[in-house]
């Protein structure tokens, strides 16, 4: 029997929610980092000064924490919210062969939870805070991932620009451990007691800049060769890629010349958070040519007719 178009909407619907808690997924864990930002930027970093309570005899902020404990125990109450999420999309995907990676990004949230605990016991060591941002970036990369699965894949891609995309994104990872580097030896610690790692700001941030040059090289090589293809696709992704770097160059220069002020430090934070999702957006348009998966409302619809069709 050929399914009716009540049938086909509903598949259609069904593939489309599953797609968008993915997309909530991504975005819960790129809006952690983001307000873990906010959480650095403030000085309240220590405004629960243990973990996993808040303080030693309440799990929740006190009025005599202030506004820093405020800020720390909701930035707490969030990762749960992502954790949630992250449950939400297992259980979306649970029946599809995608159920692996959403349970890995679940259980990268709970072990962030974990070391976060440890950056608070350590007093906000730059040696924790760092991977603590880089696993997230981590994270990131597995529920973009996750959510570009779930969605039918490009129309043209260019598995010649495979090699040049592995470049890329080796840069990008080196410009954001870089970046990483940059922030333990300069100020907006999260508080006055943390430490900090002793090397001089000046040198890392030429090393940072290089790294972004080099990385703006690789991109405008990358988008000629996508444009010589006649993979528009491909173009157009290296080309915003190539425009948030420049972005986020911008930002970098001015905030390095007008002493760190804290909003423009918070901007080039979500910039980074931006470069790596844009990043990571080249690898679907040059991965070999591949069909939708058989759980996606396509897949599964042309199935269906293909087996009801007459012979």
């Amino acid at each position: 029997m050929i399914p009716t178009r009540k049938q086909i909407c509903s598949l259609l619907v069904q593939g489309r929610l599953t797609s968008q808690i993915a997309l909530a997924n991504l975005a819960a864990n790129i809006g952690i980092v983001i307000t873990g930002g906010a959480v650095r930027l403030t000085g309240s970093g220590l405004g629960c000064p243990t973990w996993p309570k808040c303080t030693d005899e309440s799990y929740h902020a006190t009025a005599e924490l202030g506004i820093n404990g405020a800020i720390e125990y909701g930035n707490r109450v969030l990762s749960m919210i992502v954790g949630a999420i992250a449950i939400l999309t297992v259980i979306a995907v649970w029946r599809t062969p995608r159920r692996r990676l959403a349970l890995a990004v679940l259980g990268g949230v709970l072990l962030q939870g974990l070391v976060g605990g440890l950056t608070v016991r350590y007093d906000l060591s730059p040696y924790f805070v760092g991977p603590h941002f880089l696993f997230s970036m981590v994270l990131i990369a597995m529920a973009y991932h996750l959510w570009r699965r779930t969605g039918p894949p490009p129309a043209h891609t260019e598995p010649k620009l495979r090699p040049l995309t592995r470049l890329v994104t080796v840069v990008s990872a080196a410009v954001l451990v870089i970046g990483v580097v940059v922030t333990g030896s300069g100020p907006h610690a999260g508080d006055a007691k943390a430490v900090r790692t002793g090397l001089d700001p000046e040198m890392v941030s030429q090393l940072h800049v290089d790294a972004v040059f080099l990385l703006l090289g690789l991109l405008i090589a990358f988008w000629f060769w996508a444009r010589s293809s006649g993979t528009h696709e491909a173009a157009r992704a290296a080309l915003i890629l190539l425009a948030i770097v420049l972005g986020q160059g911008l930002i970098g220069f001015v905030q390095y010349f007008t002493g760190l002020p804290e909003i423009l430090v918070g901007a080039h934070l979500g910039g980074a958070c931006a470069v790596w999702v844009a990043t990571l957006g080249l690898w679907p348009v040059t991965a070999p040519a591949r069909a939708a998966p058989p759980d996606l409302p396509e897949a599964r619809s042309a199935q269906k007719l293909e087996l009801t069709a007459p012979r």
